[in-house]
């Protein structure tokens, strides 16, 4: 009778497992594919098909690009066509100016780098190079 009992409870978390994981494989929907890429910097997000087993469509990018992204259907994970950053020059001013930069000028995303020239907290010139996707400086000179 434990044997029985075992078997049964063994099933029925197993069952569980499979319903759970089935689930979790859900493709996403065309909403919430929209959402996904606003969550990921893209703006004016149209043309959302699902075709070939991928959704596709088009957007803006952080830094302004027009780009056409093939989206994962479970995960919702962007690939664009182009390299592109999920920063835009406005984000990449004020996070500067709130880390006490001034003077900012010559914003410009090269190869997937934003740099900008601007004067630090001790008014010194200085050129940064700062990282697309999160906006952490990582050059300075």
């Amino acid at each position: 009778m434990k044997k029985i009992a075992s078997l049964t409870m063994v099933l029925a978390l197993g069952c569980a497992g499979v319903t759970m994981a089935q689930d979790q494989q859900r493709a996403l929907t065309q909403q919430e594919i929209v959402a996904q890429l606003n969550q990921q910097g893209y703006t004016e997000v149209h043309d959302v098909d699902f075709k070939d087993g991928v959704w596709t469509a088009r957007a803006h990018s952080g830094d302004g690009s027009r780009v056409k992204l093939r989206v994962d259907p479970l995960s919702g994970i962007a690939y664009p066509n182009k390299q592109v950053s999920r920063l835009s020059e406005a984000d990449v001013r004020a996070m500067l100016s709130s880390e006490d930069y001034t003077h900012v000028h010559d914003v410009d995303f090269h190869h997937d780098i934003w740099t900008a020239r601007a004067r630090n907290s001790s008014g010194v010139r200085v050129s940064l190079q700062i990282d697309a996707d999160s906006g952490r400086i990582i050059g300075t000179r």
